[in-house]
């Protein structure tokens, strides 16, 4: 059974001591004058451009290293992994040296309340990249995450919290439509089916999952620190 796992392990190593403060500031900045029944905002500690390529978030552009992320906007470890390593690695991407790929999954798919919330809130942030929203949107959903087998956030919710951001004209129309549905759909098709994205752990994929350079990271492994230092 392919399950969400919490790479406990690498966290602590490779995001290691790396900002108990980040999440404060990041939870902190949510605007208390939220409407009721709106998803709050929270801010990107340093904004980067994005771009949509074969469904794939792309951050920066060429980089001397690239750190592909398999994410599900479900997972509680991947809200971990933004929380704790977020600030650090907007920070790098800003400054070029280093391009970030989010491939949006929906491993968790059938774990929240109505079921679908990992594609819709996957094509959410899809949608964010294209229409010039995504560091602020990728905060914003993992701060104020679901829980996993709650409620989950509506399409309304979603373009809602999107327009409040300064999301461009397409972005209300893209959540709506699913734009994304069928690729993040077969993002997780072929990363459950990939043996180079199998964990050393659990034998299977999970998310998060990291590759740096074409590389897993795995427990014990400092590149990331080494590319991307704690602030």
């Amino acid at each position: 059974m392919i399950v969400g796992i919490v790479v406990v392990a690498v966290l602590a190593v490779v995001i290691g001591g790396v900002v108990l403060t980040q999440h404060t500031a990041a939870t902190g900045a949510a605007d208390p004058s939220t409407p009721a029944g709106s998803i709050p905002i929270s801010r990107a500690g340093t904004p980067f451009a994005t771009t949509v390529d074969s469904g794939v978030v792309v951050a920066g552009r060429s980089a001397s290293h690239t750190l592909d992320v398999w994410e599900d906007a479900l997972c509680p470890a991947c809200q971990s992994f933004e929380a704790r390593g977020g600030a650090r690695i907007a920070k790098v991407v800003a400054e070029g040296k280093l391009r970030v790929r989010y491939h949006l999954v929906n491993l968790l798919e059938q774990r929240s309340e109505p079921e679908g919330y990992s594609t819709l809130g996957g094509n959410a942030m899809l949608c964010g990249a294209e229409n010039g929203i995504f560091p602020d949107l990728h905060v914003s959903l993992y701060t104020a995450q679901p829980d996993e087998g709650g409620t989950a956030y509506t399409a309304d919710q979603l373009v809602d919290l999107g327009t409040r951001l300064g999301a461009g004209p397409g972005y209300a129309d893209c959540v709506r439509s699913g734009k994304y549905a069928p690729v993040i759909a077969a993002n997780f098709a072929a990363a459950a089916k990939d043996p180079a994205l199998r964990h050393q752990q659990t034998g299977s994929f999970g998310t998060p999952t990291l590759v740096l350079d074409g590389k897993m990271l795995e427990a014990g492994d400092a590149r990331l620190d080494v590319i991307a230092p704690p602030l």
